[in-house]
């Protein structure tokens, strides 16, 4: 459906997580921002979404724009429940979707398993067509030969067709004609082609993005569409937006075809609004850690920038599928609140990455939950108020949790309830700075450089335990953390990013030659951009370079800013690529040759913001009635009485020393013995760490 022109109306934004869904509304006209969260709802996660703007205090019909993130796409991917799919390739190229790049990170590991293709050899089908690398014909497409290969999909009952011609990205026109021969033949099956997803060489990474597309495409189609037609039965008129993997936005109907660009589409939006709180802050460098019931994830903002790849791996390294989109820079670990902890077969203690998810839940929850999780040792330590969680509106059952940590750790392990429910936490925080290691250490940087942003409704139950392993000193908890992923979306701008291969040495660049493939790509965008209802304040379009040394096999992303590319300065060039090279890898040559692999531009339009409002200032000492009591609390071996305070009382210049807890709505922060806590100008708490190095 076209939405209709429209400005001045409320803009609502989802985020669907594995237990909870978050709603935040932004009034452009009055500046006011609302917020509900409500349990996610798996049978029809559309209810969840519905019933967090009816918390909210708003509706359908008054908004402009309805922003979307959810987990669907990776989950679909991660948990193989995709689509029957069927992979159409050049002959002779049907097994390179297995074959893949033959890596081997753990040389010694007897017991080491490759990739697991999403599709299986025998729904592989060879297509007699050929391409030169250049994109002219060598082998025509023999379009009898494919209208057999349809009736064998027909008779295979397949529900998607993911199809990969050599050297498409060169020349789109063979994969253009086996698109609408099998959409003839095979009406209601879900057709992706490779070149509109990526116009970049290295054909196993292309070969596996379009097959993931196509594999989660009938899921994520149907999810997408059911919101869709939900919202404008309720009312709503205006553009349905959802968050790509960059944080940037595209219209909920290319994100029907295109469903791969979500990947880590609610992760995203959280960096986005650590980038935010960034820059009204005036911090040049942060790690955005998110911490919600089924995952934790870690993303970086390097310099005022959230730090994004062109490619990633979905699943883990050694046994990963890539995606050779465009998307943030995050790694997740399968570490959440509903993480469930286990004894394994070797006997030792284990948490995740199964989840209790939102039904049934933690044991403490009372919804029928047997497992201990994380969030049931958080209750059994003193961490989080049985009566007080999400506002009262679940009481938490300590019995139940105690109970069930007794019995599936704590007898097995000979251990009494509160050293095991310790126990379950401290692995739980060493898997979660895994999650900071790799976008930090692993990137080249240094994590005590950086000041933490912990979100999500988990994310300030743990986040000083993360930084002080870490040797993180400082920690920062935004207003309302368990809405800050929503929250970020309404910080999120339309983009859309566009690559194409161009090989060529960068002493024999033709400028002109580049200046023209930079138009095409960026002409495309404008006109995306045009499609949605409401109007951007102003477009930006960023240019940008895949760079390597001649002979090297792998690149470095290299931005073109204007007054480099505009002068034709080569040397200028260099000396940025060299620099990044530097950065990335340690190490730059500023003596050898280098090439132009690919170019890339991202034009985004961007929309009008949040103001991040100042709150009201006082002394130190916080008011009496934001003191809610004591509470014994166990940090590390030892009780303590800790004072619990609620946030909505605190004002700026606030102070407040561990032990402590600061609870709100939908989370709850823990203050350590040492840390201390100071209320800033713009409502967030920031801890100082005890026992970091400054």
């Amino acid at each position: 459906m076209t939405a209709s022109k429209k400005t001045g109306g409320i803009r609502l934004a989802a985020d669907i997580g594995g237990t909870f869904t978050d709603l935040a509304a932004f009034d452009p006209t009055s500046g006011k921002l609302l917020f509900g969260k409500t349990l996610s709802t798996p049978d029809k996660l559309i209810n969840g979404i519905a019933d967090g703007v009816s918390k909210a205090g708003t509706s359908f019909p008054d908004a402009e724009l309805f922003l979307h993130g959810s987990t669907i796409a990776i989950n679909t991917m991660l948990e193989r429940t995709g689509a029957r799919t069927a992979l159409l390739i050049t002959e002779g190229f049907r097994d390179i979707y297995e074959i893949g790049r033959v890596n081997r990170p753990d040389s010694y590991n007897l017991f080491f398993g490759k990739h697991e293709p999403l599709v299986e050899r025998a729904l592989r089908f060879e297509i007699q067509e050929r391409l030169f690398a250049e994109g002219g014909v060598y082998k025509p497409l023999d379009e009898d030969q494919l209208r057999s290969t349809c009736a064998r999909l027909q008779e295979e009952k397949v529900e998607a067709a993911a199809i990969l011609l050599l050297h498409c990205y060169a020349n789109p026109a063979h994969e253009i004609r086996v698109r609408e021969i099998v959409e003839e033949e095979l009406p209601g099956v879900f057709v992706s082609t490779s070149h509109e997803l990526s116009q970049e060489y290295r054909e196993f990474e292309r070969c596996s993005t379009v097959v993931a597309n196509a594999y989660i495409g009938p899921k994520v189609k149907g999810y997408i569409g059911e919101i869709d037609e939900r919202i404008r039965d309720d009312g709503f008129d205006g553009s349905f937006l959802v968050v790509q993997s960059t944080g940037g936005l595209y219209d909920g109907e290319q994100a029907q075809r295109q469903c791969v660009r979500m990947l880590e589409s609610g992760p995203a939006a959280g960096v986005i609004g650590t980038q935010a709180l960034c820059d009204a802050l005036g911090m040049k460098n942060a790690i955005a850690f998110d911490m919600g019931g089924t995952t934790a994830k870690a993303g970086v903002i390097h310099e005022g920038e959230a730090l994004t790849t062109g490619s990633a791996l979905i699943g883990g390294y050694e046994r990963a599928l890539p995606v050779q989109i465009a998307m943030m820079d995050i790694f997740e670990v399968g570490t959440g609140g509903g993480s469930i902890a286990r004894v394994s077969e070797e006997g030792g203690l284990r948490v995740g990455p199964q989840s209790a998810g939102a039904q049934p839940g933690p044991a403490c929850y009372g919804q029928g939950g047997e497992d201990p999780t994380v969030t049931d040792a958080n209750v059994v330590l003193g961490r989080l108020s049985p009566d007080r969680f999400l506002g009262g509106e679940i009481n938490l059952d300590v019995d139940a949790a105690a109970a069930a940590i007794d019995r599936k750790i704590g007898e097995p392990l000979g251990m009494e309830t509160a050293d095991a429910a310790q126990g379950i936490l401290r692995i739980a925080v060493t898997a979660m700075s895994h999650a900071v290691k790799a976008v930090t250490t692993e990137r080249g940087l240094d994590a005590g450089d950086f000041a933490m942003v912990a979100y999500g409704g988990a994310g300030p139950l743990h986040a000083c335990n993360i930084a002080r392993e870490m040797g993180i000193r400082q920690v920062i908890i935004p207003r309302s953390p368990g809405h800050f992923s929503a929250f970020g979306m309404l910080f999120s701008d339309l983009r859309y990013d566009y690559v194409r291969s161009r090989f060529v040495r960068l002493a024999d660049a033709d400028f002109d030659d580049l200046e023209a493939t930079l138009s095409e790509l960026e002409a495309e965008g404008l006109a995306e951009i045009e499609k949605v209802s409401t109007p951007p304040e102003r477009v930006v379009i960023s240019r940008a370079a895949d760079m390597r040394y001649v002979g090297q096999e792998h690149s470095v992303t290299v931005d073109l800013s204007s007054d480099l590319f505009d002068k034709q300065d080569r040397a200028g060039i260099k000396e940025r690529f060299d620099a990044v090279h530097d950065l990335r890898y340690g190490t730059c040559a500023p003596q050898e040759r280098s090439e132009i692999v690919s170019l890339r531009v991202t034009v985004s339009g961007m929309l009008k913001k949040p103001n991040i409002e100042e709150i009201e200032g006082g002394d130190e000492s916080p008011a009496a009635e934001a003191h809610r009591g004591k509470r014994d609390v166990r940090f590390g071996d030892q009780s303590h009485a800790a004072d619990t305070w609620d946030r909505t009382q605190l004002i700026a210049g606030n102070r407040i020393a561990g032990p402590a807890l600061i609870e709100e709505h939908a989370s709850t922060t823990v203050i350590h013995p040492g840390d201390t806590a100071t209320v800033d100008k713009l409502g967030n708490l920031v801890v100082s760490v005890e026992g970091v190095a400054s």
